[in-house]
């Protein structure tokens, strides 16, 4: 069975991957911080952008990632006792003096990338070839909502509490959350009033709103009701879900007539593929569940 396999990305220190144990071609990616409620130090951050980056991509036989959080709850934000994430503020190597004499915008030239490095880790859930399903229990807060607007699908359980909690900190949110969760959810007077108090805001909201697509009827029911989703996306050609990933992805930040041309230049080769067939088989009945080859190990330098 592929769940009895070591995961080829089951390297990490904070993220535990491996393959699902019931369902094939489905990676299972867990945040492994249980005792510090999953909020992301900076080696973890790494390590997100690091995995999400070769999953799909490496031969690993995925088709959809399984995205949940170790513990009581999904993530508790960005660790604030990593000094790391602030190094690029007050360098450690500097003396007082040296530090004082410095303006700001060298400063500020200085600590971007750090910011740009932060935003490419959680992008690379977005770019990720195949579907990554987030389930969310527990406390989703600052960092756990912009890593989980880069999910394709959200369910949570009864008992999540999610927050764009960074104004609270004094601090605008700048890796995803005020670009990502309006075109997830719209710009109205909701969205707003939660990005601009950093206050709770309940599962029933998320659902409301359209920043989840279900709330399970329990926490110990979350993974089940997430596996029913990722069963019923494994069933479908491999190419025709990444391709139709690519286009939603696309097409969100582009004309429909830049979508359209955009869709119509992928599906000119991508319809030419045995997939096509062997799915029309499938829902006419006449074959039963499809049997698709995995997709390839992407080329690199």
């Amino acid at each position: 069975m592929e769940a009895s396999k070591k995961h080829p990305l089951d390297t990490f220190t904070h993220l535990s991957i491996t393959y699902h144990e019931s369902l094939p071609h489905v990676t299972h990616i867990k945040l492994n911080r249980p005792r510090k409620r999953n909020a992301i130090n900076a080696l973890m951050w790494r390590e997100i952008g690091e995995a999400f980056r070769q999953i799909g991509t490496i031969g690993d036989g995925t088709r959809c990632v399984l995205l949940s959080g170790s513990g009581k709850g999904f993530c508790g934000g960005i660790d604030i006792t990593d000094e790391k994430f602030f190094s690029g503020i007050s360098p450690d190597n500097s003396s007082d003096d040296e530090e004082s004499s410095i303006d700001m915008a060298r400063k500020a030239l200085a600590f971007k990338p750090q910011i740009i490095e932060m935003q490419a880790a959680f992008t690379a859930l977005e770019e990720c070839p195949v579907p990554v399903v987030a389930a969310i229990h527990g406390a989703c807060v600052g960092a756990g909502i912009d890593m989980t607007c880069c999910a394709d699908v959200r369910i949570c359980s009864p008992n999540t509490v999610f927050s764009i909690r960074e104004a609270r900190l004094g601090l605008a949110a700048d890796v995803g959350t005020l670009q990502r969760f309006p075109k997830l959810v719209g710009f109205g007077s909701r969205v707003r009033e939660l990005c601009f108090t950093g206050e709770d805001f309940s599962p029933e909201d998320a659902l409301n709103i359209g920043f989840v697509s279900r709330i399970s009827k329990s926490e110990s029911q979350l993974l089940g009701e997430a596996n029913q989703i990722i069963s019923k996306i494994i069933a479908n050609s491999p190419v025709a879900v990444t391709v139709t990933k690519s286009s939603l992805n696309y097409s969100r930040d582009h004309t429909v007539r830049e979508g359209l041309d955009h869709v119509a230049l992928t599906n000119s080769a991508a319809l030419m593929s045995e997939d096509l067939v062997k799915s029309f088989m499938m829902t006419s009945g006449g074959g039963g569940a499809a049997e698709f080859a995995p997709l390839q190990p992407h080329s690199r330098l």
